[in-house]
């Protein structure tokens, strides 16, 4: 199993490693094609800006539209990008997503789920239509922390684990990042002139909505925790958290609504103070805050009942709940 050499925030100088990172992409890649997935988190959002210095016009960066995303995203990232001279294809693939994730229940099925129809299904075409050889992909060292543990297999981990992207999907992937953690990202983030609303965006997780829907991923539950999602951004937004997030639990509890018993829905709120995501703890949101959050979301999303605040910290708990 592959080491990684971690690279610190403190001796992280920002201009020789992207010098260095942007040299290295164009050496490996020559004069052939790269392709490479945006999502607009701060992670892909970097690889985006490196791959572009190193290769302008044969990157070719796509936004996988899966239909588990936030409210607006493709539309917003796809128009940052124009803005900063990049180029992104949107690929409408909601259908093979939901329809390769229908009757999964287990957290770690879900995210092989996802992992085999976007890397072999979605980018195995790109791939081939391009003629691309390599894949850019933001994979960070917490992320192979996480999964060599056995914590939770992130998507977007594959050397770390043995396992050969070229014989398993046809290609090879670069991971510039992999040497640093959320911190060190952001400082380069800034250095590629990223604007502020992408490099100080809070971390969104590869497996998007998926990984805060417990249980199956139905569309129609996808759109539960999607309006929740949003409803979270717009009362949080002032707060200076690390993370925040909705979760869609999968057990019903009883309540009551026009003095009816209503066996409805529940969402878990979490919100984090961290530096790194290796460690963290529950953001001590004023009860005012709280309270209006659950008055929107019961009032607001058809079927929930039931709002509850995760108070672990991370250990024993993680930042996701699956």
């Amino acid at each position: 199993m592959a080491q990684v050499k971690e690279i610190s925030v403190v001796s992280l100088n920002t201009e020789e490693f992207i010098k260095e990172k942007v040299a290295e992409i164009s050496q490996i890649v020559g004069s052939g094609v790269a392709i490479n997935a945006l999502s607009g988190g701060v992670d892909s959002s970097v690889v985006t800006m490196l791959g572009h210095m190193a290769l302008k016009d044969r990157l070719k960066t796509y936004f996988i539209d899966n239909g588990i995303m936030r409210e607006g995203e493709p539309q917003q990232i796809v128009s940052v990008f124009n803005k900063l001279g990049v180029s992104v294809e949107v690929i409408d693939a909601q259908d093979e997503f939901f329809s390769a994730l229908k009757g999964i229940i287990d957290p770690e099925e879900k995210r092989e789920a996802i992992t085999q129809t976007f890397y072999k299904e979605v980018f195995g075409r790109l791939v081939k239509k391009s003629g691309a050889k390599y894949l850019l992909q933001g994979t960070i060292l917490t992320d192979v922390d996480e999964t060599v543990a056995g914590i939770k297999r992130q998507h977007n981990v594959f050397e770390q684990l043995g396992i050969d992207t070229q014989e398993a999907f046809g290609y090879k992937i670069i991971e510039p990042l992999v040497q640093l953690r959320k911190d060190g990202v952001r400082k380069i983030a800034e250095a590629t002139g990223l604007p502020l609303a992408i490099f100080n965006r809070m971390p969104f997780p590869g497996p998007a909505l998926c990984a805060r829907v417990i249980g199956e991923a139905t569309r129609e539950r996808i759109a539960l925790v999607r309006k929740a999602t949003s409803i979270l951004e717009d009362e949080l937004v002032s707060v200076k958290a690390f993370q925040y997030m909705a979760i869609l639990h999968n057990d019903r509890v009883t309540g009551m609504r026009d003095n009816k018993r209503e066996f409805g829905q529940q969402i878990e709120i979490r919100c984090w103070d961290s530096i790194d995501a290796r460690q963290a703890r529950p953001t001590r949101l004023d009860f005012n805050i709280l309270e209006k959050l659950a008055s929107r979301i019961v009032s607001e999303l058809p079927g929930v009942v039931s709002v509850t605040y995760n108070i672990a910290t991370k250990p024993p708990s993680t930042m996701e709940a699956i």
